[in-house]
């Protein structure tokens, strides 16, 4: 059984924080060019997408995690966060003690990965609408080899976001200096 998380008055709060919706691109967001998609088109509240191409995870140019399964959640302003299947991981896992709570999702406990720190996470107490996301395991390409198909991606500026930065996205990106605010 998934450990279902109840939407508080504070959790509503947190969601209708956010100025900019998806709805519209914002004046700043750079231009965008044929064969590129914006940030600022993914939704908010985000929304899940299967990925019908191959994700890989590596460390030390070793495969710790393959999927042609995943899942990204797309979300006005970032880089699309990606999501393997647990059975897709090819490494043990351990547990942290840090925790963190996406508004949205749940709460999401970080990982180690073949002893780097905090180099992944999964939620594990959700809130209905990303259940399906229950013990699925993301990667923060600032600490892995994290590619999709064979480009290596850039991690998502500002050392709390886990997405994944491909050379077909327009931003700015979330996590930019000043982007704070949005």
């Amino acid at each position: 059984m998934i450990p279902r998380l109840k939407t508080s008055d504070k959790v509503i709060s947190a969601r209708a924080h956010w100025r900019y919706r998806g709805q519209s691109r914002p004046e700043f967001a750079d231009q965008l060019e044929v064969g590129k998609t914006s940030v600022w088109d993914f939704p908010r509240p985000p929304k899940q997408v299967q990925v019908d191409k191959p994700l890989t995870v590596k460390l030390n140019g070793n495969v710790i995690a393959y999927t042609e399964r995943g899942m990204a959640v797309m979300e006005t302003a970032g880089a699309p966060t990606y999501y393997f299947p647990p059975e897709d991981v090819q490494v043990p896992l351990s547990s942290t003690n840090t925790r963190s709570l996406c508004e949205w999702k749940g709460v999401a406990r970080s990982l180690s990965v073949c002893g780097v720190d905090n180099a992944a996470w999964r939620y594990e107490e959700m809130f209905e609408e990303f259940e399906s996301l229950y013990l699925w395991v993301a990667f923060y390409p600032s600490l892995l080899d994290c590619y999709v198909v064979s480009e290596r991606v850039t991690p998502q500026l500002g050392g709390y976001y886990g997405g994944w930065v491909t050379s077909d996205l327009c931003g700015p990106i979330k996590g930019e200096p000043g982007s704070s605010g949005w």
